[in-house]
């Protein structure tokens, strides 16, 4: 009896640990899934090639990801949808094409890609368990943030994208 009593304890411990986020990070609410991830460590790769990457964007006119189809005006039943599709633009169009003279900024972008993989997975899996689907305002807000990229040519759209990082972690800080 005495094992069994030890073996629940530490059983209950071990789910414990594996439900809180490690050092570092954060839990962020998207609609009805809860994603941990760290946020500090995204934000340092981004700062340390922020200046390298926006001195590449040859047209500072336009912006892929805010106004007028703001972020910060998605519902909160939307977040977990539009993030997935946030994550999932960044993976198949963004760091795709980001790739630079520079082993360095390469090393951040790859580090950053890995952070966001992570997260999609984590947000993928929370997604199909709670039926998370989009609205019609936040679909179309989406489809302008497509639409922004494929304006410009590829390598283009990716090093603007990427240099507005901030942009999309701003939104998902305030949204937590």
């Amino acid at each position: 009896m005495r094992g069994s009593s030890l073996f629940l304890c530490l059983f209950s411990v071990s789910c414990w640990v594996n439900l809180m986020p490690t050092a570092g990070e954060k839990i962020f609410h998207f609609g009805a899934c809860r994603v941990s991830m760290s946020m500090t460590e995204i934000r340092a790769g981004f700062t340390a090639i922020k200046a390298n990457i926006q001195s590449r964007d040859p047209i500072r006119t336009l912006s892929i990801l805010s106004h007028p189809h703001s972020l910060h005006k998605v519902k909160s039943s939307d977040r977990c949808c539009i993030t997935y599709q946030l994550f999932t633009f960044y993976m198949d169009k963004v760091f795709k094409h980001c790739r630079t003279e520079d082993s360095f900024v390469n090393r951040k972008i790859s580090s950053i890609a890995n952070s966001f993989l992570s997260t999609r997975r984590k947000l993928g899996q929370c997604r199909e368990q709670n039926n998370c689907l989009c609205g019609e305002e936040s679909t179309e807000k989406f489809k302008q943030i497509l639409a922004n990229y494929e304006g410009l040519n590829v390598t283009s759209a990716a090093m603007k994208s990427l240099g507005e990082l901030d942009i999309l972690l701003d939104w998902m800080e305030k949204s937590r």
